[in-house]
């Protein structure tokens, strides 16, 4: 692993442009531009511009929904607890030797390296002595939380919402007692799910970051997620093969879905059922990720997660959840049973018809949660603050979410549209689509297609086309009352 990722460097050369103020060689005009925008920020004033995007959106997570104090000097303890997966010890190993071998290249140039798990806490720390005593002082030590939530803006909590390497320079922290650092993280994610599952994070005190970390970081974590790649798909192997064997006991309409609820078998009763070809490769499994089916159906993502949290207390498990697995037809009872290997959670079989274990509620406090006061997009480089009711709708393109508003086509700050729908879904808007959400209450006209197929135009003057998907039509029928 080592091997492929090249030596780490994070001394910066000083530019003619630095303009050093109270002899800090973080203070410089950009910095001190920032800094004002951080004060009328902190005292609960707006800000759309003289910040970087990545770093506004954030600041509006710590501030809005988080409400994470400014003052703060010191991260939190994390709690006691031990919820990730067994097998991500690897990956933490790996990490680990990875930040030991990292931090001896930067400990004459007093950096600190740390790695985290999913949720922000720190695991280990390597560098510089001086550096790591001063970091420790604000609790840069094993254990400690520095998730956005904990934290604020910082470059190991930030690097989960965001993708590729985050920086974070002076005071672009949250948190105004980590205005002296500079940091640069990244975030390993799962190939399956998507979520976070570590980070690694560079930091600097009263020092800037050189432009060759984010590069290193990349080069890092992808080395990382190589492994994990090839768990993935160790994982789908073990799931095709104990499908076989279920498939040799069980009559009913079954499939084997991986983490992220993605169908990597199915048997012909199945395969009908969600209206897929005969032909299709799920019928004699799919390994690689890229090519497994992702289903229509309204709140399967939710039921596997809530299967897979269930699953993780209890090997043995089983639960059930109604699903409208056919569209226009009556909810249909889904079975979900874990398949598990080496102690942990690799998939979930599904069996259709079939009624047994414990029985799914929706959350409906889901509703209640924080919710932003605004939706944030982004667009060159500016931020851009939206009202729900200026989004007419929103469009996937794999982990990118673009709306469409009354300003004009801007990607969304929050990646993933199930995250989107998240936030937009209490402010009337509604899945109609496997990529597409609508506002319910921007819908204008409704059309025909030349299938017979259902499209939304919310936007008349530009004849702006949202398409319905057969399974989701009879809801969206219901919901416009046509």
């Amino acid at each position: 692993m080592t091997g492929r990722v090249p030596p780490l460097e994070i001394v910066s050369s000083s530019t003619g442009d630095d303009q050093r103020i109270g002899g800090s060689t973080l203070t410089t005009a950009t910095t001190r531009d920032v800094a004002r925008a951080w004060e009328s920020f902190a005292a609960g004033e707006d800000v759309e511009e003289g910040v970087r995007p990545e770093i506004l959106a954030s600041w509006y997570r710590c501030r809005d929904q988080y409400e994470v104090d400014p003052t703060l000097n010191v991260a939190p303890g994390a709690p006691g607890c031990n919820d990730h997966r067994l097998d991500n010890d690897v990956i933490f190993a790996k990490l680990g030797g990875l930040g030991a071998l990292a931090g001896r290249e930067v400990e004459l140039d007093g950096g600190v390296v740390a790695v985290t798990d999913g949720a922000g806490r720190v695991l280990g720390s390597w560098g510089d002595p001086s550096a790591r005593k001063r970091a420790e002082l604000s609790n840069l030590a094993p254990w400690s939380s520095w998730s956005e939530q904990c934290t604020g803006t910082n470059g190991m909590g930030t690097s989960f919402e965001v993708p590729g390497p985050v920086t974070v320079t002076g005071p672009e922290h949250w948190c105004e007692g980590f205005h002296q650092w500079a940091c640069a993280g990244i975030s390993v994610r799962d190939v399956v799910t998507g979520s976070p599952i570590a980070s690694i994070n560079i930091s600097r005190w009263d020092a800037p970051m050189s432009e060759r970390v984010p590069a290193w970081l990349t080069q890092a974590a992808a080395s990382v997620e190589q492994d994990i790649y090839r768990r993935t798909v160790a994982e789908a192997k073990s799931v095709v093969a104990e499908f076989k064997q279920e498939c040799a006991q069980e009559s009913d309409p079954i499939a084997a879905i991986d983490r992220g609820g993605n169908v990597i078998a199915a048997n012909y009763g199945a395969v009908s059922l969600l209206g897929m070809t005969n032909d299709s490769a799920v019928v004699t499994g799919v390994v690689e990720p890229a090519n497994r089916w992702k289903p229509d159906i309204p709140e399967f993502s939710a039921v596997v997660r809530w299967a897979t949290s269930r699953a993780l207390e209890r090997a043995q498990w089983s639960g059930h959840a109604r699903l409208a697995v056919r569209p226009g037809e009556n909810p249909v009872p889904v079975t979900m049973r874990p398949v598990i290997a080496s102690n942990h959670v690799v998939g979930m079989f599904c069996v259709f018809g079939l009624q047994e274990g414990e029985p799914y509620e929706n959350d409906s406090q889901a509703a209640a949660v924080s919710l932003p006061r605004r939706v944030i997009g982004v667009r060159n480089d500016r931020l851009v603050l939206l009202a729900p009711s200026e989004i007419r709708y929103a469009e996937a393109d794999r982990n990118i979410v673009w709306l469409g508003t009354d300003r004009g086509r801007i990607q969304a700050a929050t990646r993933g549209l199930d995250n989107v729908e998240e936030l937009l879904a209490p402010h009337g808007f509604s899945r109609v689509h496997r990529r597409f959400l609508v506002n319910l209450r921007r819908v204008a006209e409704l059309e025909r297609g030349v299938k017979g197929e259902l499209v939304l135009i919310t936007d008349p003057r530009s004849h702006e086309l949202v398409p319905v998907s057969r399974r989701h039509a009879p809801e969206v029928r219901r919901l416009l009352g046509v």
